[in-house]
């Protein structure tokens, strides 16, 4: 019984892990392109660092979005369909 709590537990942190991730890496790579262009510039403006990586993670959830939502879709009702064998009796 709490082995398998522990692997829907697992299986649970693995998919935030992978749905999360195309969204960071797009934050990250705008971010740091950002950065390096602040340097090369010598532009130290504060509000140029945040618009680009909104408007980044932005289209990146609008692109990734369907993906995300089937993702969490699926894993929602394998637990639901699993959910009886959860249920302890006594």
């Amino acid at each position: 019984m709490e082995g398998q709590i522990i692997d829907v537990m697992r299986e649970t942190i693995m998919l935030l892990i992978q749905v999360a991730a195309p969204i960071l890496l797009v934050a990250l790579s705008v971010g740091l392109v950002v950065s390096i262009f602040q340097t090369v510039t010598s532009i130290q403006e504060q509000t140029l660092a945040f618009i680009p990586k909104i408007l980044a993670v932005f289209s990146a959830i609008v692109l990734f979005g369907p993906w995300m939502l089937s993702m969490l879709t699926q894993f929602i009702t394998n637990v639901i369909s699993k959910f009886s064998d959860f249920i302890i009796y006594g």
